[in-house]
């Protein structure tokens, strides 16, 4: 796919469709600048503003000398009221485009709102993270990240997957964005990775390239509050864990423990000689049992073997054919 297919007349025209052409190309190639600052320009115009910074950076991140990823980054971190970045970004774009004076307009309204915010003594800062609840397990073929986040919009989250870099922002029920970037501790296929967004949660699942076990989420130098758990317990965030296996062996054990009484002993009883019996039990089990219409149930076969068993109901029991 050429750059030049999605120029910014047809960004304008139809964002959405846009958004997923950049979208699929990306998987295929990751290392396109130009890209990034398309999509960043699709995410501005849909009001993706977070995703928008993400995609900027990226760019500038690939190739420091693209003024116009300055300008995509500087946009959306003034829509995000992020005056003091947008400033910085528009400034060091200026820098390497003094003609374009497109930045000079843009630094002029930033210097305004932070003039105003100074006077209302309400110095402009990045608004820290809010908190949220995240937990990861793993497979044999994926690692799933869960971000315990209620009622996310259907557009509200914005994933990068590279091969071994995460970068999620997720836009939380009270409108504020909680962004985090893992670098892997193995790689992933990008193009295989896939998120969903749930009622109560979003889950990140990723592709591994190999079967391995991942002893943690983050390669090494990196610490989050991610906590790992294995899918066969109740998450971290629960107040408790259970382990199943252990259940299922728990009741197993209080089965063969159960105090049984009267006609219930007697059926366990004869139930477990037929289980551990030999074919002979079994096959004189069965034949008694057949013949003397559930009247005797004999396990010596060289007795029943060779004659018919006869019926032999209880003494105060009245046998009837009918």
């Amino acid at each position: 796919m050429a750059t030049e297919r999605f120029p910014d007349n047809l960004i304008d025209e139809d964002p959405t469709r846009a958004l997923e052409a950049l979208n699929e190309a990306l998987q295929g190639d990751s290392s396109n600048p130009e890209w990034f600052c398309q999509r960043a320009y699709a995410h501005i115009l849909l009001k993706n503003y977070s995703c928008a910074v993400d995609d900027a950076k990226k760019a500038q991140q690939l190739n420091p000398s693209l003024p116009l990823a300055f300008m995509r980054t500087g946009i959306a971190e003034y829509h995000l009221n992020h005056f003091e970045s947008s400033y910085e970004a528009f400034t060091q774009g200026h820098q390497l485009d003094s003609s374009n004076k497109t930045f000079e307009i843009w630094i002029q309204r930033c210097e305004e709102m932070i003039g105003k915010q100074n006077q209302n003594g309400n110095v402009s800062r990045t608004p820290a993270a809010p908190p949220a609840k995240h937990d990861w397990y793993q497979t044999e073929s994926h690692v799933i990240i869960t971000i315990m986040a209620k009622n996310v919009p259907k557009d509200g989250v914005c994933v990068n997957f590279s091969e071994r870099e995460l970068s999620a922002t997720v836009q939380l029920a009270s409108g504020e964005d909680h962004s985090f970037n893992i670098h892997l501790l193995h790689p992933i296929v990008p193009q295989q990775s896939t998120f969903k967004i749930l009622t109560t949660k979003v889950e990140l699942k990723m592709k591994k390239t190999e079967a391995v076990r991942w002893e943690k989420l983050e390669g090494e130098g990196q610490q989050s509050n991610i906590k790992h758990f294995t899918p066969n317990q109740y998450p971290s965030s629960s107040h408790y864990t259970r382990n199943w296996d252990k259940v299922v062996v728990d009741i197993s054990e209080e089965e063969k423990k159960e105090n049984l009484e009267g006609d219930a002993a007697l059926n366990k009883l004869f139930q477990q000689i037929y289980t551990d019996g030999s074919d002979e039990v079994k096959r004189a089990m069965n034949k008694s049992f057949m013949e003397s219409g559930g009247t005797v149930l004999s396990t010596n076969w060289k007795d029943v073997g060779t004659r018919k068993v006869e019926m032999s109901p209880p003494e105060d029991v009245e046998f009837k054919k009918y």
